[in-house]
């Protein structure tokens, strides 16, 4: 893991290039409908001492950040308690540089305000999983820019190794041996199967992912991962739909929650 130290801040650097002006990017990571379209459904007041609050419909507690830094289409900062309560001060800053024609270099900084590495866990977990994130972010903005997304997320979990609960999960999902640009396809459920074009896998790390833009049951972009934040390895299912698609959200949720937890309990 490369974590940078300096007078009492650590902090982790991801980026990724993708697609669009800075206005359009802009759009997607700083506003609310833009945030909800590929990250987690989200308010934020686009100001500086805004408040931006995540719902990521889990049991944890997440505490609302404040906007410390705006400067649109350039940079944004939002100063909160990633790590929860009892935690250390955290900030998340974004930057956004144009590389012509037409796609920018977006870069997340996750910064944590302590001396000691006691905290070096949760940095892990952030860069872990931002990689991930700026994939999805780089789909929606080459395929579905400006679209609202409804989007499902189910999880399960698993008694081995993240790497045992990878390999479980694209076994169960008939996609061991996939590579990008195949097809992929899962029709054993009748009211919520799924199939598209894989887009990109990433076998390797602390949390392993398959990236695939959906044709079915609706357009939009289905993410298969797994990591691991406690005792157990958990894998997660998140669809992003695009378009009127809320009914068949909700039917899909209902049909993978039980089809994961017969698998993963």
């Amino acid at each position: 893991m490369s974590i940078e130290c300096a007078s009492g801040r650590r902090s982790i650097r991801v980026e990724a290039e993708v697609p669009g002006s800075p206005e359009e990017v802009w759009e997607a990571i700083a506003t609310g409908p833009g945030i909800g379209s590929w990250f987690y459904p989200a308010e934020l007041e686009e100001r500086i001492g805004g408040v931006l609050k995540y719902d990521t419909q889990s049991e944890t507690v997440h505490i609302p950040a404040k906007v410390t830094v705006w400067d649109p289409p350039r940079r944004f900062r939002h100063d909160g308690e990633d790590c929860g309560p009892g935690g250390p001060p955290t900030a998340t800053e974004w930057t956004i540089q144009p590389r012509p024609p037409d796609r920018c270099l977006v870069c997340v900084a996750h910064n944590l305000f302590a001396s000691t590495d006691d905290w070096d866990n949760y940095l892990e977990s952030f860069e872990d999983g931002w990689p991930q994130a700026l994939a999805v972010l780089r789909l929606y903005l080459t395929y579905f820019r400006s679209q609202r997304a409804t989007i499902v997320r189910v999880s399960g979990s698993h008694d081995g190794s993240v790497g045992d609960a990878w390999q479980a999960l694209l076994e169960e999902l008939g996609a061991l041996g996939l590579a990008p640009g195949d097809r992929w396809a899962l029709h054993e459920e009748k009211d919520a199967g799924f199939g598209g074009v894989l887009d990109e896998i990433r076998p390797e790390g602390r949390q392993p992912y398959a990236l695939l833009r959906l044709d079915e049951p609706a357009p939009g972009i289905a993410v298969a991962s797994a990591y691991k934040m406690s005792q157990r390895a958990t894998v997660m299912l998140s669809l992003y739909l695009y378009g009127d698609h809320a009914a068949t959200a909700a039917g899909a949720e209902v049909v993978w929650r039980a089809w994961l937890r017969a698998r993963f309990p």
